[in-house]
């Protein structure tokens, strides 16, 4: 879950606490989209990806942990895993032409985190979508954070491979523009809204989404208090 090369996260069985309010989420964006075919970049022990195959889609997850990658194989046999980061030629990539690639809780690791949207790019099809989750930060959560003294451990700053990157509603999308992506959906996972525990944003490339002044339009946002039900935005 890290494009860095010289550090990878070990992994285990267990699922992520993200999981609980992120997958059901992520495999409902699929469904509503149509997606047959799913890249899970980042797919750490293959935890999402297990949530997906079980909804009927085909996989492909990668990640440059050894031990992620040997735990997804052994968790979704039916799928296809590579030991590869973001940095990689995206050409190493056998599979491609992919309805949707998606990436859960490792925007905030990457030092370069527009390689994970040009990757994605390389491997989408025509009109396929991006689907990236990260913690959410916003105003009010910040705020609170702050009156309660939280930063130091917010910031995970001792967690070796921890969170360097904080994103907003606003960063997050504007590098969804930087790289070519309109934005289709937002989402807030998790607690209750403006407190979210994560954001989804939902994109597809610029020229599969009218370009010019609607690249900028931001879909409405939804509010995950559990991990349940379709939702049309």
């Amino acid at each position: 879950m890290t494009d860095h090369p010289n550090h990878c996260y070990p992994h285990d069985a267990h699922k992520s606490c993200s999981s609980a309010y992120l997958a059901a989420r992520v495999a409902a964006v699929c469904r509503r989209h149509g997606v047959r075919r799913v890249l899970d970049i980042g797919c750490g022990n293959g935890t999402l990806c297990r949530t997906l195959a079980d909804a009927g889609l085909s996989v492909v997850g990668l990640d440059p942990s050894p031990s992620g990658i040997a735990c997804a194989r052994r968790l979704v046999p039916e799928g296809s895993f590579y030991e590869m980061g973001v940095e990689a030629d995206p050409d190493l990539l056998p599979d491609a032409g992919f309805d949707a690639v998606v990436s859960t809780e490792v925007i905030e690791h990457l030092p370069s985190p527009a390689l994970l949207l040009q990757f994605a790019a390389a491997k989408l099809r025509d009109r396929g979508i991006l689907v990236i989750s990260t913690p959410y930060h916003g105003y009010l959560k910040n705020l609170l954070i702050s009156l309660s003294g939280r930063w130091d451990s917010h910031h995970t700053s001792l967690w070796d491979g921890g969170h360097i990157r904080f994103w907003s509603r606003r960063t997050l999308t504007r590098l969804f523009l930087e790289n070519g992506f309109g934005v289709l959906e937002f989402h807030g996972a998790g607690r209750v809204p403006f407190l979210w525990k994560s954001m989804i944003l939902v994109g597809r490339r610029a020229e599969w989404h009218g370009g010019g002044a609607d690249r900028e339009r931001v879909g409405c946002t939804s509010v995950d208090r559990a991990p349940v039900d379709d939702e049309t935005v």
